[in-house]
């Protein structure tokens, strides 16, 4: 069935909706301000580095500046199982859409529950936190399970880079807001609305994708029997024994695993390297966050056309080069520099949509027909779910040196390894035996 423009439009109000979380939540307020919170049940000062500060939930001994690294590290280990589960769900259901609100609404609650962290309690923040992301994770599957039916493989390149374009300008905006907010009222005072409003925000905009978007029948669905949640799971390990039948398919996955750690990585720890490291200030970091938003909006859309000059492939591994001097200059970045940083920020907006936009449409095309909520499912592992090394080394690291520039010159590793491993994938091979026709240039 032939997609039209209206369900195309409410597939783009969904990326709008939840980029305020990512934007807002995830690259500004929550890393600063849960460590904070940590300092505070530290017994720390709030402007200091503490280094010797530690927190001790379930009798660890955590040090406050690893606490939110190893936040990010097991939201993604406990959304290992959960979310090709979910995409094998996704794609027996004939109710996309009511997945898509449910999985989106306990984001939205857990996200609403931020009110409540304050003073000492890092712990609420913490489960809080862990609960938003695997609400998230969860409807990005069945939010990218909708890609293959509403563009062909000619033009699903740019179908997704328009989606992530205005998701980029839908967190935008949001965040504009919010730097009013920090101007009138000051961050401290502020921070709590703020992290409520991007609530509010991804609720809003979810309800104008659910009304646009179209309930489909499943395609070419193997019957494997039971209520849908057993048949989830028993779907899943009809997946995992057909992905071995597409080598190619998991050779890509394991690629874009890797690479993808690093650019999640970056995006998660961004805040607070600026602010713990560099010395920068909340309003700042807003600001520069801002300025990425519309840049990735235009890098993502240039990336995309120049995918369609010399494909999609060779792009994203020109991305990756560029990814690379990205992480370099930010090692050798100056502290207390708002300038330096905000011209960092503005070369990796060009990189980070058409990255991560043909990154997606180079997957869509290496599933076999009827099979997109599981593999996007997996693919949710190696985009979130897996994304759990990078946060780990870059706490590990700062636990061992208390220096946060020691853990970023780490992250090479996963760009560098990553590169390899994508320009050693024969695309072309790998889009055929996955039964798709591939476009004509990759």
């Amino acid at each position: 069935m032939e997609s039209t423009r209206r369900e195309r439009v409410g597939w783009y109000f969904y990326g709008w909706a939840d980029h305020a979380f990512y934007t807002t939540v995830t690259a500004v307020v929550i890393a600063p301000y849960l460590t904070g919170i940590a300092k505070a049940a530290a017994g720390c000062a709030s402007d200091d580095k503490c280094a010797d500060g530690y927190v001790h939930p379930l009798g660890l001994n955590v040090a406050v500046g690893s606490f939110y690294p190893y936040l990010v590290t097991l939201a993604v280990i406990l959304s290992v199982v959960t979310l090709p589960v979910v995409g094998a769900i996704a794609d027996r259901s004939k109710h996309k859409r009511k997945l898509l609100g449910v999985f989106a609404g306990v984001g939205i609650a857990a996200t609403f529950g931020f009110w409540f962290v304050t003073g000492d309690r890092y712990l609420l923040g913490g489960v809080l936190f862990i609960i938003a992301t695997m609400g998230l994770s969860a409807g990005a599957v069945v939010y990218n399970s909708f890609l293959p039916q509403l563009a062909t493989p000619e033009k699903r390149d740019m179908v997704s880079s328009i989606g992530w374009s205005l998701g980029y300008i839908g967190g935008g905006l949001h965040l504009a807001l919010c730097l009013v907010a920090f101007a009138v009222f000051g961050t401290g005072e502020s921070i709590r609305y703020v992290l409520v409003s991007a609530g509010v925000w991804w609720g809003v905009f979810t309800i104008v994708s659910l009304v646009r978007l179209r309930d489909r029948e499943p395609v070419e669905v193997n019957a494997v029997g039971g209520n849908r949640v057993t048949a989830g799971f028993r779907q899943l390990g009809h997946t995992l024994r057909d992905l071995r039948k597409y080598p190619l398919t998991l050779a890509f996955l394991g690629a874009y695993l890797i690479y993808n750690d690093g650019i999640q990585t970056v995006i998660s720890q961004a805040s607070l390297y600026a602010t713990e490291e560099l010395g920068l200030e909340t309003g700042t970091l807003a600001t520069t966050i801002l300025v990425i938003q519309f840049v990735a909006f235009g890098g993502a859309l240039t990336l995309g056309r120049l995918a369609k000059s010399i494909g999609a492939w060779k792009t994203v591994l020109l991305s990756l080069i560029l990814w690379i001097g990205v992480v370099l200059t930010a090692f050798w970045l100056p502290a207390h520099n708002p300038g330096a940083f905000m011209l960092l920020g503005a070369a990796l907006g060009l990189v980070l949509g058409g990255s991560q936009a043909l990154s997606r449409s180079l997957f869509s095309q290496l599933i076999p027909r009827g099979k997109e909520g599981e593999y996007f499912g997996f693919y949710a592992l190696a985009d979130k779910g897996m994304s759990w090394l990078g946060p780990l080394v870059f706490g590990l690291t700062y636990q061992a040196t208390h220096s946060y520039r020691t853990g970023i010159v780490m992250l090479l590793a996963f760009f560098v390894v990553g590169f390899f491993a994508l320009l050693a994938v024969p695309m072309r091979r790998a889009i055929v035996a996955s039964g798709n026709v591939p476009p004509q240039v990759l």
